[in-house]
């Protein structure tokens, strides 16, 4: 007589297993909510400062590369900002998030215009892209909230 096997019993070794994995995987940015975009954009701009303090050759550099690269030509800084908005969600960056969604609403960026930038987020970035976007959404909605 054959053995019957009974797939009940692994349910608890699949459970652990999957827990295991899971105490393996590390929040690598601040989750939305947890702090509003403007207060992260702040925080953010802080320990950049405290980087140039210790990096001054550096940072400057990327200060440099970031208004030459936005600064107006072919394409005007709103476009720019809306591009970098779409790489940050694709990349998952939480502080590059805020920082091109408040410069792209100055830039006078659209709410239509951050929706179609998303779209194309999603696009490249996959599904993460878009937990991410909604970051981008909520950051719109707090950063225009702090302009009024």
């Amino acid at each position: 007589m054959k053995k019957r096997h009974k797939p009940w019993r692994v349910i608890p070794f699949i459970a652990m297993g999957f827990w295991l994995l899971l105490s393996f995987i590390q929040p690598t940015t601040v989750m939305a909510g947890d702090i509003s975009y403007p207060e992260k954009l702040a925080h953010f701009k802080t320990y950049l400062g405290e980087l140039k303090k210790g990096q001054p050759e550096v940072i400057n550099a990327f200060y440099e590369l970031h208004h030459a690269s936005v600064k107006p030509g072919a394409l005007d800084t709103k476009v720019k900002e809306l591009i970098g908005l779409a790489i940050a969600v694709a990349v998952r960056c939480d502080p590059c998030i805020a920082a091109h969604t408040n410069s792209a609403l100055k830039a006078g960026a659209t709410a239509a215009e951050i929706m179609e930038t998303l779209s194309v987020s999603i696009l490249m970035g996959g599904g993460p892209a878009i937990g991410y976007a909604t970051h981008a959404m909520e950051a719109m909605e707090q950063f225009k909230k702090t302009e009024k």
